[in-house]
């Protein structure tokens, strides 16, 4: 059965890439993975992927390129530096990037590899987490054409249980942005509200219990202001950096549209003044130690 299904190569092997490979692997997808620190590929390879030594590589031995990458500036080097995807691309292949990136620079780099090769782009970057990464229970959003969405959602479907089409190349980190805006504003405000209970001698660990179900009750809630109140910040789950960069990207397409985002706005600084005091690896519950009194 597994040879009547296309051969996946798959880049960027993190925090969410290296679940979501286990994910295909289980599926009976044959994949290949490439990292730039390749040790971290050493897992999956025991477990029946194969190495490529280059994007290059990884691009000409797969029908579909799977990309998980930390930001625009790494998507670019390994599509189209030296040895990367575009070297190695065809026409009839399909690139999908489950990365999170700025939506104008998206579709700049989708126009310039089907320009270079006829390597065709999706843009589907993803909400959930480790824990959805894991589970194979992912929100999805997609940008791109809708006949490739078409070839590439039973791959997507072993990633998430939702593949939302939502318009052009590009579309999808549109999406994606909004949903960071909602859980980064979301993030700031509950270490706040963590920080002001326990101020005010209340126990901020039944916070999360006691709103659950309510109209303030969200993913972020119950994750989070758990973990605030207790001081569990390991492992780290996501990286403040992350959320940083999405806010950035926010404020960047707010101004590229001529739309208002000051809440992300300010959110970006106050997310940026975390991250300058020591907090740009670790996990966004530390951010509770913003508003604690250290006095």
């Amino acid at each position: 059965m597994s040879t009547a299904l296309p051969s996946l190569g798959f880049a960027g092997i993190g925090l969410m890439g290296l679940p979501m490979c286990r994910r295909l692997l289980a599926a009976g997808y044959p994949l290949t993975v490439w990292n730039r620190s390749p040790e971290k590929c050493s897992a999956l390879v025991a477990e029946g992927a194969k190495l490529a030594t280059s994007p290059a590589e990884l691009s000409r031995g797969s029908d579909m390129v799977l990309l998980c990458l930390a930001d625009t500036a790494v998507v670019r080097e390994v599509v189209f530096g030296e040895q990367g995807i575009a070297q190695g691309g065809r026409s009839g292949q399909l690139l999908v990037d489950l990365s999170s990136l700025e939506a104008t620079a998206t579709r700049e780099m989708a126009a310039e590899l089907a320009a270079l090769c006829g390597m065709a782009w999706l843009d589907a970057p993803v909400s959930g987490g480790t824990a959805g990464a894991q589970a194979g229970s992912l929100a999805i959003m997609v940008g791109g054409e809708a006949s490739d969405l078409q070839r590439a959602r039973p791959v997507l479907l072993s990633l998430g249980q939702r593949v939302t089409h939502m318009g052009g190349v590009g579309a999808g980190q549109v999406t994606k942005t909004c949903n960071q805006m909602i859980v980064a504003c979301n993030a700031l405000v509950i270490a706040e509200v963590v920080a002001l209970a326990e101020q005010s001698g209340v126990d901020a660990t039944l916070i999360a219990e006691a709103l659950a179900g309510g109209f303030a009750d969200s993913k972020p809630l119950q994750i989070l202001a758990p973990q605030m109140a207790e001081n569990r910040f390991e492992p780290v789950k996501w990286h403040v950096r992350t959320l940083l960069k999405d806010l950035d990207g926010a404020v960047k397409l707010s101004r590229e549209q001529g739309a208002a985002t000051p809440l992300s706005g300010l959110a970006a600084q106050m997310m940026r003044l975390h991250g300058s005091q020591g907090y740009l690896q670790k996990d966004p519950a530390t951010l509770v130690e913003l508003y604690r009194n250290k006095g």
